[in-house]
């Protein structure tokens, strides 16, 4: 049982981080909050990553349910949610950004916490549909358990690169965090493709069952 849980975590710990899309993270977050003090930087950090942290939680537990109700099966979600994420993969390899996030918000915001960096620059569409996926093929306690702790860590890593930002960008530059991006963004596409194939097998088994 302990071997499972720590091979589900570990494999889950990785994949959500790629799905979060780190880097691409830090440089909406520095242009965000450029000029503003650390103290708020940090507690912007805490409030993002808290909202997050529910909003994975929520949608790692709700996919049977959501499946169940809107009458879909798991294969047809992955094919979907495979497809959306290639897509947010072709756009971070080609411009080192999420195709839903590329721009900062038009209006002035009093807390940009919540909207937009909690949803949808580090949770969006393709990232929620995989979520969703994930948590739904974990069936037994230890998996369940691996993929939340997992999902959790995940979003612990995110919130100490956030924090090191600013030393990332002296470090990396505005070019290394986007090169960081576009490697992350190849890393997806062959996650993506995973869920579609996996689907398509699963879809053409029930099918032919």
């Amino acid at each position: 049982m302990f071997a499972d849980l720590f091979s589900t975590y570990l494999s889950s710990a990785i994949r959500f981080l790629f799905l979060l899309a780190p880097f691409f993270v830090v440089t909406m977050f520095l242009a965000l909050t450029r000029g503003q003090p650390a103290a708020d930087k940090n507690a912007i950090i805490r409030r993002a990553c808290i909202s997050a942290l529910i909003l994975g939680v929520v949608l790692f537990f709700a996919g049977p349910l959501l499946f169940s109700a809107i009458g879909i099966t798991l294969n047809s979600f992955r094919i979907g949610a495979g497809c959306l994420l290639f897509l947010t993969a072709i756009s971070l390899v080609t411009s080192g950004t999420r195709s839903h996030a590329t721009g900062l918000p038009v209006e002035e915001r009093d807390d940009i916490a919540v909207v937009p960096l909690a949803i949808p620059v580090m949770i969006g569409p393709a990232t929620i549909g995989a979520i969703l996926v994930y948590g739904a093929e974990l069936k037994t306690f230890a998996g369940i358990t691996g993929g939340l702790l997992g999902l959790v860590t995940a979003l612990a890593i995110m919130a100490v690169l956030l924090y090191l930002s600013g030393y990332l960008e002296r470090v990396l530059g505005k070019t290394g965090l986007n090169i960081l991006s576009k490697i992350s963004g190849l890393i997806l596409s062959a996650m993506a493709a995973e869920i579609v194939l996996t689907g398509i097998a699963g879809f053409i088994a029930a099918t032919t069952a």
